[in-house]
């Protein structure tokens, strides 16, 4: 059955296509499936990336004397 998901097309160079090809043959797995699994990995690791800024920024504004306790937060 044809998939109903949108498609993206790709061009690559052909050590990348070696690459992902020896990926998807190393785990029994089709081309399709191993590119759809790096780009999730992908994202996921710039957003991790993208957090990482957002916290590495907070932290440096943290102000222990004027930082609330648990209890004051919590009751």
């Amino acid at each position: 059955m044809p998939s109903t998901n949108p498609r993206i097309n790709v061009v690559c160079e052909k050590p990348l296509y070696g690459a992902i090809a020896e990926i998807a043959a190393r785990e029994g797995a089709s081309l399709s499936s191993v590119a759809h699994a790096l780009l999730l990995e992908s994202l996921e690791l710039r957003e991790d990336m993208a957090l990482a800024q957002i916290a590495d920024k907070r932290a440096a504004g943290f102000d222990q004397a004027t930082a609330l306790t648990a209890d004051q937060v919590f009751g």
